[in-house]
């Protein structure tokens, strides 16, 4: 059985100051990934006895950002999807064991008055294709945050989030070719018409405290892995962060 976490941070540096290293060493995962790291390199230091670090920095300061920490050392660890466009802002590692491979993601946002939509349906594209080619050669469990709430059970309020970023039609609709592709929506799997469990709340109008939030946090992994799900969380109890973590056990 192997333990996967993801976590958009939202700053580590601040995260690590509000508990961050306590729940990581209490939860013992086998691969811990997080996103939004917003480091550039030698900003922060970590002792993660036991584990091997991989880290892929945005070229701007304070922006973006990725990392994985692994307890097997992989096979081979691939930093962006090779396509200099998208690779500038340090959102994927892809880490390759013997089994599958695992890949990070912090998806971009669509931003305020959706000013970044035609460039995230460019990645969205681009992403799945590289997905779909590591899925060529064995299957895929990739976690991250993926900036999308997929369905209306998704957010607590859609009626008046329909045209915001993050639920807009056109990235729910990428979301929903991924899916269709070949892929396990995880959480999905094993709680399919659950509501009120969210991964990430605005800091703005004690969203937290109301549970008005969003599942933008996914575990999603290649169908042909569906046998070897055991089970898939959101840790909504753990603060530190505007997201929560989320968890996924595979045999």
């Amino acid at each position: 059985m192997k333990k996967l976490i993801s976590w958009n941070v939202n700053g580590l540096r601040a995260c690590v100051t509000k508990g961050f290293l306590d729940f990581f060493k209490e939860i013992d995962a086998d691969v811990f990934c997080i996103q939004e790291t917003k480091l550039q390199q030698g900003q922060i230091e970590l002792d993660l006895t036991g584990y091997h670090q991989y880290w892929n920095y945005a070229e701007k300061k304070g922006y973006s950002g990725t990392a994985m920490f692994t307890k097997d050392e992989p096979i081979n660890v691939q930093y962006g999807i090779g396509i200099e466009e998208h690779d500038s802002e340090g959102r994927v590692i892809t880490a390759e064991f013997e089994d599958y491979f695992v890949v990070t993601c912090y998806t971009p946002n669509s931003q305020n008055e959706l000013r970044r939509l035609d460039y995230r349906m460019t990645w969205e594209d681009a992403f799945l294709a590289y997905l779909k080619s590591l899925e060529s050669r064995k299957p895929v469990i990739l976690c991250g945050d993926l900036n999308v709430a997929h369905t209306e059970i998704d957010l607590k309020n859609p009626k008046t989030n329909r045209k915001n970023a993050g639920f807009t039609d056109e990235e729910r609709a990428k979301m929903t070719a991924l899916l269709g592709s070949g892929f396990t929506d995880t959480y999905r799997f094993f709680n399919p018409d659950k509501v009120g469990v969210y991964s990430w709340w605005s800091y703005r109008f004690r969203a937290r405290e109301k549970n008005a939030g969003w599942r933008i946090d996914y575990f999603i992994t290649s169908n042909s892995l569906d046998e070897r799900l055991v089970s898939a969380d959101i840790l909504t109890d753990v603060f530190g962060s505007d997201h929560c973590p989320v968890e996924l056990v595979i045999e």
